[in-house]
C-alpha cells in the first residue's frame, strides 16, 4: 500500500471538485465513510465549507441522525457489536429520506435527520430542498457495501492499533464491528478515494492498495 501525506483542506478541495463534477442532473451524493476516530465528521464539515465558499448549496446529514429507535437498536443488548454493525443505521430511512430524493428523478427534498439517538426522540427536522447543482454529504460508519447509492465516496481507513488507541474506553465493545466491516465489505475497494487516517490531523491519500 502506498500513501502520500495530504492536508485535510486539500482532501476537502479534492472531494469538492469530484462532487461538483458529479452534480447536475441531480445533487451529488457524497459519502464520507469511517469511524468517528478517523475525523469523519471533520472532513465532512471541511468539504461542506469549501462548497459553501464556492456558492454551492450543500447539506451535511450525519448518518447518526438516522439511527433506529432504542427499542430496535438495542434489542440484542447495549454492547452487542453485531447489532451495532447490522441494526443501528436505518438503511431504508436513509434511502427514503435522503439518498432517494437527492438521486436521479428525485425531488431534491431531503431530510437532514430523523431520530436523535441520545434522547430517543424524533428530531422534527425540517426538509431542505437541494437544487440539481447542490451537494449532499453523508458522514458516518459502515456506509459502503450496504446498498446505499452514492455518487462519490471516500473511506477513512484506520489500523486496528490506531482505532483501539483512539476509541473511548466505553466504546471498545464496537471494535469487532469494525473488523467485520473491513473483512466482509473491504470498503477500500468500494470508495473513490481512500485515506489513511491513523492520525486524523495528518492524513495520507492512498495511491495504491
Amino acid at each position: 500500500m502506498k500513501a502520500v501525506p495530504v492536508t485535510v483542506d486539500a482532501l476537502a478541495a479534492d472531494l469538492a471538485e469530484r462532487a461538483r463534477a458529479a452534480a447536475g442532473a441531480h445533487p451529488a451524493r457524497v459519502a464520507v465513510d469511517g469511524a468517528p476516530t478517523a475525523g469523519t465528521s471533520d472532513l465532512a464539515e471541511a468539504l461542506s465549507s469549501v462548497l459553501r465558499d464556492a456558492g454551492i448549496p450543500v447539506l451535511h446529514a450525519p448518518a447518526e441522525g438516522f439511527y433506529r429507535a432504542a427499542s430496535l437498536r438495542l434489542e440484542r443488548g447495549r454492547t452487542n457489536p453485531d447489532a451495532y454493525y447490522e441494526d443501528w443505521l436505518d438503511l431504508r430511512a436513509v434511502t427514503r429520506e435522503v439518498l432517494g430524493p437527492a438521486g436521479p428523478g428525485g425531488t431534491g427534498r431531503v431530510l437532514p435527520s430523523l431520530w436523535d439517538a441520545a434522547t430517543d426522540r424524533a428530531t422534527r427536522a425540517a426538509y431542505v430542498t437541494l437544487p440539481p447543482h447542490g451537494v449532499l454529504v453523508v458522514s458516518g460508519v459502515f456506509l459502503l457495501g450496504a446498498g446505499l447509492e452514492f455518487d462519490v465516496a471516500v473511506h477513512l481507513m484506520q489500523s486496528d492499533a490506531a482505532l483501539t488507541r483512539r476509541l473511548p474506553e466505553d466504546l471498545a465493545w464496537t471494535l469487532p464491528a469494525y473488523g467485520r466491516y473491513r473483512d466482509e465489505v473491504m470498503p477500500e475497494y468500494q470508495a473513490d478515494l481512500v485515506v489513511r487516517a491513523d492520525d486524523p490531523g495528518h492524513p495520507a491519500l492512498v495511491t495504491a492498495l
